[in-house]
């Protein structure tokens, strides 16, 4: 699994939020029961009407490239229209009829990537009779020109056996599984602890209600951006220059905690600055940590290996909201109907959150030393075999 198909979908999945947000505004005319109707229905109908559309297709990685490509450029153009959007809704009042049409719009948009999709497929239709080599296993054996050349191979081919067989039992064994999900759970729940607090922090420091539902909305693009900027640079590092790709998971939490530095700073734009930062290193460790999931445990057991780490999502979250937001927050609020104003009401929350992150950055670059030989010998190789065949 590479960086740029991980970011097709999660990168979309990014934008949800900003999505859901709008559907709130225009649907649902800020009326929260009809809002938790459509969540409620929503989500099961969509499943239900195109489950029978997922299954196993072939795949051409010339074709499937300009096609994520072209998946990406759709999922940039939505999240270049929320940029706008949200701009200007700070700057103007917006009349029904104006969401309306801004709505429109962001459904054309949303149903792009089915034209991508039928285009995919009618290219297929036309080539598909012309190729009369049949399919090949790619694990199939090969003759070689050597005989060096063949134990090489047979040996790359014996580790790559091994992870595919490595089931959750095997992976929970290794030091690489719980290195990765404790950097997930310092990442993702700092991460969210920080989403969720959004609004009372910008209460606590004075900021108008147009300027926190802009922060919300922001959030999820700056969750997209880092969705796509970490899968496809860590691609491109990984390619080009032989990087594995723990090292960005270690960059991208070493910044989260600087992110934390400032929102418990309090400085003026404080949030924006501080949630930009956290909002994109929070989303690129939803496309890092399933992409270095596949490549270290392999890909026949990768959903269950992947399940079972991102539990350490809501721990994390529980942990640093509860335990350490909520009580801090507890102790300090004094005001009226237990409310705190100023910068010390999440000061030190933020500064241990950012401990934590850092904490976290640490791991992951236990995880980058013990992985480092390891990609270079197996995955950089299996990469560039892949390239030549």
């Amino acid at each position: 699994m590479s960086g740029k198909n991980v970011l097709s979908e999660k990168g979309f999945v990014g934008l949800s939020g900003a999505v859901l947000t709008q559907v709130y505004k225009t649907v649902c005319n800020g009326n929260p029961s009809t809002y938790i109707l459509v969540l409620a229905l929503l989500p099961t109908l969509v499943s239900l009407l195109f489950m029978s559309h997922v299954r196993i297709y072939g795949t051409n990685s010339v074709d499937d490239k300009k096609h994520l490509n072209a998946f990406s450029a759709v999922a940039m153009a939505v999240a270049a229209y929320f940029m706008v959007l949200t701009v200007m809704e700070n700057l103007l009042t917006f009349s029904l009829w104006a969401r309306i049409i801004t709505f429109i719009i962001l459904l054309l948009l949303l149903a792009s990537p089915l034209r991508v999709a039928i285009t995919a497929d009618r290219e297929d239709a036309m080539t598909s009779p012309k190729l009369s080599t049949p399919q090949q296993d790619p694990l199939a054996y090969h003759e070689l020109a050597d005989d060096e050349s063949q134990v090489t191979a047979a040996f790359d081919d014996k580790i790559l056996k091994d992870e595919e067989d490595m089931n959750l039992l095997q992976a929970m064994c290794t030091g690489n599984f719980w290195f990765l999900c404790i950097a997930t759970l310092c990442g993702m729940g700092s991460g969210i602890a920080t989403m969720n607090n959004i609004a009372q922090v910008g209460e606590s420091l004075d900021y108008s209600t147009t300027e926190i539902n802009s922060l919300i909305s922001l959030w999820s693009i700056w969750n997209f951006f880092g969705r796509f900027g970490a899968g496809y640079g860590s691609d491109v590092f990984l390619h080009k220059i032989g990087w594995a790709r723990p090292i960005f998971m270690v960059i991208t939490l070493v910044a989260m905690s600087i992110g934390h530095i400032a929102i418990a700073s309090g400085f003026p734009g404080n949030l924006f600055v501080g949630t930009m930062i956290v909002g994109v290193c929070y989303g690129s460790q939803w496309s890092l940590m399933p992409t270095i999931t596949s490549e270290i445990f392999g890909v026949r057991h990768m959903g269950t290996i992947f399940n079972t780490i991102s539990i350490a999502c809501p721990v994390g979250s529980y942990i640093c909201s509860v335990r350490i937001i909520g009580r801090i927050y507890d102790r300090v609020a004094s005001g009226e109907d237990h409310t705190c104003y100023g910068t010390h009401c999440f000061m030190l929350s933020f500064m241990i959150m950012a401990f934590v992150a850092f904490f976290g950055s640490l791991v992951a670059f236990l995880l980058f030393l013990r992985t480092r030989r390891f990609y270079n010998q197996v995955v950089i190789g299996r990469l560039q075999h892949s390239s030549t065949t």
